[in-house]
């Protein structure tokens, strides 16, 4: 790091939740490949705005096209994509917003990064674990990912030719291939995030 850079302090969280009548909290969507992550995100940002609150919804293929272009699929790369998006959700989180990120983010080590850099600012994290067995989201497939994968055309595919570490202990573990809706689905993080009163 370097030692020419200084931190300038300003409003703190709990001074900013006041002024915004709003709490941060980061809602971390992760899971397999068509496995639902992104549709069901939409529709939580949709719900929390529909509620008044401020949300913003950060997607694993949308930062690739900005901030994390620069990036590849390597075990590294995926490292380093998961270390920036947790940063970047913890200062959405500290500026009072409902962050719903949907990345992938295969290894426990990174996720387990991206909950010990929120925690140390005091900021909530929900690890949101939406399960589909490979063989339901190879069928869905919608991208024809998997099918390059197998074809060999894509390299290190989560699933196929990489590794997917599913959560051990997510505060909410969506099972997406049960017949449950994307509207039920959303609503299953909405009553968890009003039970433990991260939102109003």
């Amino acid at each position: 790091m370097a030692t020419n850079i200084t931190w300038h302090p300003n409003l703190t969280h709990e001074e900013r939740s006041l002024l915004r009548k709003q709490q941060g909290v980061t809602v971390w969507l992760t899971g397999l490949s068509a496995s639902g992550k992104s549709t069901i995100a939409c529709a939580l940002e949709q719900s929390i705005l529909n509620r008044g609150l401020n949300s913003y919804r950060l997607d694993g293929d949308n930062v690739r096209f900005g901030l994390n272009k620069d990036l590849g699929f390597s075990e590294a790369d995926r490292n380093e994509n998961i270390r920036r998006i947790s940063e970047v959700a913890k200062l959405f989180s500290d500026s009072c917003c409902v962050t719903v990120t949907s990345f992938i983010s295969p290894y426990k080590a990174d996720r387990r990064l991206a909950r010990e850099l929120h925690e140390k600012d005091n900021l909530p994290f929900v690890e949101v674990y939406v399960d589909v067995p490979i063989e339901v989201a190879e069928q869905r497939d919608p991208k024809g990912l998997y099918k390059k994968a197998k074809e060999g055309i894509i390299k290190e595919f989560t699933g196929i030719s990489a590794p997917y570490e599913a959560p051990e202990k997510p505060e909410i573990h969506i099972e997406n291939h049960s017949g449950l809706t994307v509207e039920q689905a959303a609503e299953q993080i909405i009553d968890y995030l009003l039970e433990k009163k991260y939102i109003s």
